[in-house]
């Protein structure tokens, strides 16, 4: 199954408001960090419901956001949660992004980047389309250091780039980006039971799920263009 049929069916189920909610709890602070001005253009890579560019009109004052995403239904969907004619949605691939160079502030993305089918590629279209100065917040919860997150590639049975913290700091810089920080974000909404109520359904012991949401929580990777 392609990751566009898979992520279809997901927005089809109504899944992609649940992706929505729990991408929130790291997501928010991602997003609170961004040197985000009144006016600026935001582009959001795998946009799924749309929730970031949203957030950011109501809290930033963006002057456009445009999301980019290959599920037809996920930008359909995008669209009806969207009543606002600053807020623009298109298929594309993160390698071949429909933009000029330059005219981007700010490139944010939501455990979306390691579907890219090229991320070498996607990194150089993220540098092409950011203006001097702009920045690029990439966040991901499926990364090398956080062992808990492997399982998904088999559960989601599409190829998944798997990448560590350092991974990512050299391919930005390879793509010509600076890294001007990188931080474990930590999710701490989800509740953590007491050891006592261990093991769970989902969790052998409480000190894993510790590790999984308020230790490795969300890579946050934050690139600037030169």
């Amino acid at each position: 199954m392609s990751i566009a049929d898979e992520f279809d069916e997901w927005a089809r189920r109504g899944k992609d408001r649940g992706m929505e909610e729990r991408h929130w709890h790291t997501a928010k602070e991602a997003l609170r960090r961004m040197p985000v001005e009144a006016g600026e253009t935001v582009l959001d890579l795998g946009t799924g419901s749309g929730y970031a560019l949203r957030a950011l009109r109501e809290t930033a004052d963006i002057g456009r956001g445009v999301g980019v995403d290959r599920s037809p239904a996920m930008l359909a969907n995008a669209r009806s949660y969207a009543d606002d004619p600053q807020i623009a949605f298109c298929r594309a691939d993160f390698g071949g992004l429909p933009l000029a160079a330059g005219r981007v502030d700010h490139v944010f993305t939501m455990e979306a980047f390691y579907y890219a089918t090229d991320p070498a590629a996607a990194l150089r279209e993220v540098e092409r389309v950011l203006r001097p100065g702009g920045t690029f917040s990439c966040a991901v919860n499926f990364y090398a250091e956080n062992v808990h997150s492997h399982g998904w590639a088999e559960a989601m049975d599409v190829d998944l780039t798997l990448w560590s913290a350092a991974d990512y700091r050299a391919a930005f810089r390879d793509a010509g980006l600076h890294v001007a920080a990188q931080d474990n974000v930590p999710d701490r909404e989800v509740e953590i039971p007491p050891a006592a109520e261990f093991p769970t359904e989902d969790w052998d012991s409480r000190a894993a799920m510790v590790e999984r949401y308020r230790e490795f929580g969300t890579l946050l990777t934050v690139g600037v263009a030169p």
